[in-house]
């Protein structure tokens, strides 16, 4: 179960839709927003019937879940509009999921290409576009989108996904210099290598987890409980100054400022 120490009283009632919001990262933030009241809808491909039922007998709350593969544009817009009508306008918008499937250079095709910047990149767009013109109207909004700190550390091994975390960020900056004038804040929230069951299913080896722990300042495992925090901070009134920024949660792997 997430259990988040802060509480974040504002965010009690809004509506928040969350791409990916069945698994990993995904349904820890679903967690996290239904605990602080708020009304939840998510969209992911692959079944989590079992997470809503869970969530519906901690919470008393059931969280919508819509099926959807979000490299279907329109489906993914028809899905913000049915939870723009369960739960009214979107008030924060998430964009968190992602494909981080290792590839090279040499064999990747176009197709493969594309595919990754239809899941990595393109809904970040048209999922701000459908949210936009109800945040305007309500003076008022919140969209973090989700990157990734692999293109700060230059990471080899899957260059599509790193060129399409990369955009994100500057997606992000134009969305916040572009919807500023409307009271809607747009960020980017940059995990670093948070151990979610399909990492350690996939990539995780002792020798690599030891090899980043080494270059994480605080050097313990990151988990995907330790996005929610961050996130309901971007969400909330506790961040109402904080836009086009990207804020890093990788145990302090990289350095800014």
């Amino acid at each position: 179960m997430t259990s988040v120490s802060a509480r974040f009283p504002d965010l009690a009632g809004r509506s928040v839709f969350i791409t990916g919001g069945g698994s990993g990262i995904g349904a820890s933030l679903t967690e996290g927003f239904l605990e602080q009241g708020c009304r939840v809808a998510f969209v992911q491909r692959s079944d989590a019937s079992a997470l809503c039922d869970r969530l519906e007998a901690d919470y008393g709350t059931r969280p919508l879940f819509i099926p959807c593969d979000i490299t279907d544009v329109d489906a993914l817009v028809a899905a913000m509009r049915e939870a723009k009508a369960a739960h009214g306008p979107i008030e924060v918008l998430v964009n968190n999921a992602a494909s981080d499937n290792r590839h090279g250079l040499s064999d990747y095709s176009v197709a493969d290409y594309d595919r990754s910047m239809a899941v990595n990149l393109r809904p970040h767009f048209f999922t701000a576009q459908e949210a936009a013109a109800d945040m305007k109207a309500a003076g008022r909004g919140t969209i973090i989108n989700y990157s990734s700190i692999s293109y700060m550390m230059g990471n080899a091994g899957y260059p599509a996904y790193v060129a399409a975390k990369s955009a994100i960020t500057g997606l992000t900056r134009g969305l916040a210099r572009e919807l500023g004038p409307f009271g809607i804040r747009v960020n980017a929230l940059m995990p670093g290598w948070v151990l979610t069951e399909r990492q350690r299913d996939l990539w995780v080896t002792p020798e690599g987890l030891a090899a980043h722990l080494e270059r994480q300042c605080l050097p313990r495992e990151i988990v995907p409980e330790d996005m929610v925090g961050p996130t309901l901070f971007l969400a909330s009134d506790a961040s109402s100054v904080m836009t086009g920024q990207a804020l890093v949660v990788d145990a302090g792997v990289v350095v800014t400022g």
